[in-house]
């Protein structure tokens, strides 16, 4: 039989950017080297980003604050909607507002979506062959974070339209041999001054 050891795999949405997605703001910059600083006593061995510039910058910079930690670029760690759900699956107060919303990405990313959440699932979840734990981080966007606690938690495939990570927050997931999946921290925004927390949700979700 094969060993299997521990994985805990480090969540991060990337730093603020700027209206057109193009490129981190300065308040995007600071967050991802404070994220940096954060890590930096973490024992990671990759750091995986999705291909947009927002995911790859934020990457880079963290990975500044790293020794050695080489980076690598994964679809799967992409923007893209990973599940459409079903209008029963929602809220009936609300399912007429987040169908609509997740009506307004393009077509083909709401198809592919999911055959990428499922690589995702296979590539960063779940423990890991040998005798050592592995600490991998993630850099990516909001949908696939919460597309990835869903799955921790085995909740209902609809409910991570109600999960919400802010800008270069932290989340941490072990898979521990033979256990469920533990959600060590979500939307860990403790290595960030006041005036860099809360960016990238709406100011009624601010507290």
């Amino acid at each position: 039989m094969t060993a299997t050891a521990a994985r805990y795999l480090y969540l991060a949405r990337h730093g603020e950017a700027t209206a057109d997605e193009s490129a981190l703001t300065e308040k995007g910059r600071r967050q991802a080297v404070l994220l940096g600083e954060r890590l930096r006593k973490a024992p990671l061995t990759a750091i995986h980003h999705g291909p947009l510039a927002r995911a790859e910058q934020t990457a880079r910079l963290v990975g500044d604050r790293l020794d050695g930690v080489p980076l690598r670029m994964s679809r799967a760690a992409g923007d893209y909607v990973p599940y459409v759900p079903r209008r029963e699956e929602l809220p009936a107060e609300s399912a007429d507002a987040m169908l609509g919303f997740l009506a307004g990405f393009p077509a083909e990313e709401r198809e592919q979506g999911p055959g990428l959440a499922a690589e995702a699932v296979a590539s960063f979840t779940g423990p890991v062959e040998g005798d050592l734990p592995r600490h991998e981080l993630v850099v990516t966007h909001n949908f696939l974070v919460a597309w990835l606690v869903r799955e921790a938690l085995d909740a209902p495939r609809g409910r991570w339209t109600g999960i919400n990570q802010a800008n270069a927050a932290l989340t941490v997931i072990r898979y521990a041999p033979g256990r469920a999946p533990a959600v060590l921290c979500f939307n860990d925004t403790g290595h960030l001054p006041e005036e860099l927390r809360w960016t990238g949700f709406p100011p009624e979700l601010h507290v």
